[in-house]
């Protein structure tokens, strides 16, 4: 069982473009010799809600103190006033801010990572497409968890009345974020990952999902392209898992075991995924 690790918070304020935008980042206490993974996590909410505080009760505040990376969490700009792409650049310029500031932090600058539930995990997507595109992070390895990935329904988001993450929400969700996109061929990639025709290239991915929540389809099929792209990916599918069961039910048996699974996974990860910096 890996040691569990104290952990400093720290809360830098980074530009974007014309405005600003505050991160959160946890480091372990310790001091260490070694460099550690960082981790960008993305919080969820449909891209309207939420905040980088969320990290305190998700997957995310695992990766610090049982495994002693450094997570950046970014307040990104939320589509009630800031619609697609603010959001993004906000996370991609997040992403930067940990690639050039990796020695400082005490980073792996091979071992960048990005993750997150939800919103926070197409938002890790986009991220990974980005970076590809534009070849100035390289990222080794991905954690979309029950991603945000299609505005259009699939055969999971149509007509889902599952707790928490239904059809109606989604479909304003999407509405809010997109605006006069929504319903449109127009929508790019970077906003609905599951539109990209081209996953080569993409850092290897590990998520789960349950089988009755609106992502289950785009989730399964996202992995299922990642494979046939040639990309390492794997996904975990719990029955009778609404949308955030995880969060909801932290202590419960299964979910303590999909818990474990996603731990063991990121250990691999940390000990087998590399992707050096071009510069």
């Amino acid at each position: 069982m890996p040691k569990m690790h104290l952990f400093t918070l720290q809360k830098r304020v980074i530009p974007v473009r014309q405005h600003k935008i505050r991160l959160l980042i946890l480091r372990p206490l310790a001091s260490s010799a070694e460099k550690v993974p960082g981790v960008l996590w993305v919080h969820g909410g449909g891209y309207q809600s939420g905040s980088a505080k969320d990290i305190f009760v998700t997957r995310a505040l695992s990766l610090v103190v049982r495994f002693g990376a450094v997570l950046v969490a970014p307040d990104y700009r939320l589509s009630k006033k800031h619609p697609y792409p603010g959001a993004l650049h906000d996370c991609y310029a997040s992403l930067l801010y940990l690639k050039e500031h990796a020695e400082e932090l005490g980073v792996r600058s091979d071992q960048i990572m990005v993750g997150g539930e939800s919103a926070g995990g197409g938002m890790a997507a986009a991220l990974c497409m980005l970076a590809r595109d534009r070849g100035e992070v390289n990222i080794a390895f991905q954690m979309p968890l029950y991603p945000m990935l299609d505005d259009r329904d699939t055969a999971s988001s149509a007509d889902n009345h599952a707790p928490n993450w239904n059809t109606k929400r989604n479909h304003k969700a999407w509405k809010r974020y997109l605006r006069e996109a929504y319903g449109t061929d127009l929508v790019p990639y970077y906003a609905a990952p599951a539109r990209c025709p081209d996953l080569r290239g993409l850092p290897p991915c590990y998520t789960y999902v349950g089988d009755i929540e609106p992502f289950f389809a785009e989730t399964v099929d996202f992995v299922r392209r990642l494979r046939e792209a040639g990309v390492e990916a794997d996904c975990d599918v719990y029955p009778d898992w609404f949308h955030a069961y995880d969060l909801f039910f932290p202590r419960k048996e299964v979910v303590r075991q999909a818990i474990s699974r996603f731990e063991e996974r990121f250990r691999y990860a940390a000990a087998n995924c590399f992707a050096p910096q071009d510069k």
